[in-house]
């Protein structure tokens, strides 16, 4: 079905650029090279208009400003914008002011067209989504992957390619991203979707029972064996063996793992002869697996023949564009379980705050998150006071002035109406008070950010040290989007990468960055 997008941007460049991802996909495009002129089409042919894809940093009306002017949260067409600067603090207030989805420049025709097709899957008028296709046998199918993200496309990808064979695969990455969902999409991609899904997580075994687990025994094996059990891998014969936590597997099941996968053969214990299966394997962790090795916690030798095809999946924090999706997603699916009479929508302001947390626990808290809130939800809407204990973590809080301070360009006629408004049933509009000025020390330099020329003889620092300084500042102050980093800091991805293995710097602690 053809489309009518509206492509608001002031760099003739990006225009064209957008202009034929959208019409790729069949789309019509409408170009308005500033907000004013955005704005104004925009009021003209509200009702043909089906998606529009906003620049937020623009001279003059800035995305903001356009969002603000066409109704805010109320909006009832979806926004997409595209910010190339200010952090995750830019995004939250385009989520709190309406935006339906966000990208990052550079961003990929891909990505575009990915965001365009989710935003038209969304009837903002009717405030339904509508719900992904399941496949009748209710296995997880790649459609079932909620990605929006560059990093998610990327893992979908690869997963796809796994599929088509039986190589090994491990999954990397920290708990709660997702793991055995990827690898439950791969083997219902793969020629074996029709036969058994196995899963072992192998850090809820005791020590003792681990082979028995994975092996099986025969009866009166040892003492307490009163009858024959048959193993995981026989369990698993023909289909795939999931093994989960793989790095928690103690050295003497490491041994016998070994063989099975070299040899294709297992052995059952009390059995008089090893016996054959035909498992694809595909494992999990959240650990660092060649530290494991050095660390002699795991074999190299078994290491390098698990770990042929991996993958690795990004924690939530570094792919926030996924979590306004995967909310919408659970809040569906969460409505429909408690059989409410309709689904729960989530107001702007709740998606601000969802998407301004950076969810240690990844998906899995952010679901748990939401589900806690519709059970205790008393109106028709998740707002930001149905997530307490997500506010109560976010520094300085939403409610504050925060991320609506320091809008820039905003006009002044702008400006009297909302403050016109700041007290009415519109809340979410009142934002237009400034954040006081930044803390400045008695060199006029900003006490936050600075960073000191000599060091304490007086002689003028080493280059080396900073440029880590500066690297850690900057993975502080874009939050850890490793793109921008390098983007900002005027060198490449793979440079930025190298840097960081030099100065021993964690991207993802903090705490390490801040220090």
């Amino acid at each position: 079905m053809t489309a009518h997008i509206l492509v608001v941007d002031d760099d003739p460049v990006q225009r064209r650029l957008l202009k034929a991802a959208v019409e790729s996909q069949g789309h019509v495009a409408h170009l308005a090279e500033d907000g004013e002129a955005g704005l104004e089409y925009f009021r003209l042919h509200r009702s043909e208009i089906s998606v529009v894809l906003l620049d937020l940093m623009m001279p003059g009306l800035s995305g903001l400003d356009f969002l603000i002017a066409v109704g805010g949260q109320e909006v009832d067409v979806p926004v997409i914008v595209q910010t190339g600067q200010g952090g995750i603090d830019t995004v939250v207030q385009a989520m709190r002011a309406g935006a339906f989805d966000f990208v990052v420049k550079p961003v990929t025709p891909e990505r575009i067209v990915a965001a365009v097709a989710n935003a038209l899957k969304v009837d903002q008028r009717d405030s339904k989504v509508r719900p992904a296709r399941r496949s009748r046998s209710g296995a997880v199918q790649f459609s079932d992957i909620i990605s929006a993200s560059p990093a998610m496309t990327r893992v979908v990808d690869l997963s796809r390619r796994a599929a088509q064979s039986t190589i090994p695969v491990v999954l990397e990455g920290e708990s709660g991203v997702g793991k055995e969902m990827v690898a439950r999409a791969i083997q219902a991609a793969s020629d074996r979707s029709s036969r058994p899904f196995v899963t072992v997580n192998c850090g809820a075994i005791p020590a003792n029972m681990v082979e028995s687990v994975l092996f099986g025994h025969e009866k009166g094996a040892f003492p307490g064996a009163t009858e024959r059990h048959i193993g995981k891998f026989i369990e698993a014969d023909g289909g795939t063996l999931f093994l989960d936590e793989i790095g928690e597997l103690p050295l003497d099941a490491q041994v016998k793992l070994l063989r099975a996968v070299q040899d294709g053969e297992i052995e059952v214990m009390g059995a008089a002869r090893p016996q054959k299966v035909n498992v694809r394997l595909i494992s999990a962790t959240n650990k660092d697996l060649i530290a494991e090795v050095k660390a002699a916690r795991f074999r190299e030798d078994l290491y390098y023949r698990l770990n042929v095809f991996p993958i690795t999946i990004p924690a939530l924090r570094r792919r926030k564009e996924d979590v306004p999706f995967l909310a919408r997603a659970f809040v569906e699916r969460f409505s429909m379980e408690q059989r409410l009479p309709r689904p729960l929508t989530l107001t702007a302001g709740a998606l601000a705050l969802l998407t301004a947390f950076d969810w240690p626990g990844n998906i899995r808290q952010l679901e748990n998150a939401i589900y806690r809130a519709i059970i205790l939800a008393e109106g028709v809407e998740l707002t930001e006071n149905d997530f307490p204990q997500i506010l109560a973590q976010i520094p300085g809080g939403l409610s504050q002035d925060r991320f609506w301070s320091g809008v820039s360009g905003l006009s002044d006629s702008l400006a009297e109406a909302h403050a016109a408004q700041r007290h009415t049933d519109r809340p979410e509009l009142a934002f237009i008070d400034r954040l006081p000025a930044p803390r400045v020390d008695d060199r006029g330099a900003v006490a936050d950010n600075v960073i000191v020329s000599v060091d304490d003889s007086g002689d003028v620092r080493r280059l080396a040290e900073i440029e880590e300084e500066l690297i850690r500042f900057a993975l502080k102050f874009y939050r850890g989007q490793m793109s921008q980093v390098a983007r900002k800091l005027g060198i490449g991805r793979s440079t930025l990468y190298r840097k960081l293995k030099d100065y021993g710097i964690d991207p993802d602690d903090p705490q390490k960055n801040a220090a």
